[in-house]
């Protein structure tokens, strides 16, 4: 019987195979800085625009910057940021990120899709094992930052990233919306059920102010992401503003662009959150 049970206490290939790979994901953390979760309790709500942009930002500041898109069935990142290219890989067994600028690398999975269009069926233990060789396999070398952008909810994607990033801490986005706010304390609670740290809350789409007459209207209501965030108690840390320039950008690709305007009201909210993450 002792034997018996020796034999099923055994390490299977599987088991070896994972150990492996949790060393790899140990020492690629290791050079890693601070790594972000951006995640938003629905869809809808500019997530990966936030992510992308607060990237950039943080890039022009000097920091070595790493943007891993993990919404595996809607990655938009590729498109935000015009990726021209797929993972670079120098040589057999060796992958490093798309290349996105001197100091920031991109990964996303619509990179090793042949058809950008199609439909990723995949069911939890592929999309585990997925975001995991995202973190163990690329070279993603010292990072300032690694800013991961997650489908919202909180399903299979963001609890791996919470289970195989221990100390990685949550950047959660909404609008003032009632119907955004109700899943957004859903994503607070989620991640202290995890025990990953909260940043804080930025309320995406607060105001549009009329290029005509510099009115401020406030299409998507008012002041709901301050009371969750006091109800809640986190902080609310930045209130982005629409602005037609931000959704014209996106759709080029070309995000960057806008950082070369200082006077925008957008980049006054983004630089105060870029500001507020720097410094928590």
């Amino acid at each position: 019987m002792n034997t018996d049970r020796a034999n099923n206490t055994q390490a299977t290939p599987g088991d070896l195979e994972r150990a492996e790979q949790d060393k790899m994901i140990e020492a690629n953390l290791a050079r890693v800085g601070r790594k972000i979760l951006v995640m938003s309790g629905k869809g809808g709500v500019g997530k990966s625009t936030v992510a992308s942009y607060i990237a950039l930002l943080l890039s022009a500041k000097g920091y070595r910057i790493g943007l891993l898109d993990v919404d595996l069935h809607g990655p938009t990142i590729p498109r935000l940021m015009n990726v021209q290219g797929g993972l670079d890989m120098p040589e057999k067994g060796v992958v490093r990120p798309y290349r996105f600028s001197e100091k920031l690398s991109i990964v996303s999975l619509e990179m090793v899709l042949g058809d950008k269009d199609s439909a990723v069926i995949w069911r939890g233990p592929l999309k585990i094992s997925a975001i995991r060789q995202f973190i163990s396999d690329i070279e993603w070398g010292d990072l300032d930052f690694l800013i991961v952008d997650s489908p919202p909810g909180t399903g299979d994607e963001p609890l791996t990233i919470a289970q195989t990033i221990p100390d990685a801490e949550a950047l959660i986005v909404t609008t003032p919306q009632e119907v955004s706010l109700a899943d957004v304390r859903k994503s607070i609670n989620f991640c202290r059920q995890v025990n990953m740290k909260i940043i804080g809350v930025v309320e995406n789409m607060d105001g549009f102010v009329c290029p005509h007459c510099g009115e401020k209207v406030y299409i998507f209501g008012s002041g709901g992401g301050k009371r969750m965030a006091d109800q809640m108690e986190v902080p609310l840390i930045g209130e982005i503003p629409l602005d037609t320039k931000m959704v014209e950008m996106g759709d080029k690709g070309r995000l960057d662009i806008l950082m070369e305007k200082e006077d925008l009201e957008i980049n006054k909210a983004y630089n105060q959150i870029v500001d507020r993450i720097i410094g928590y």
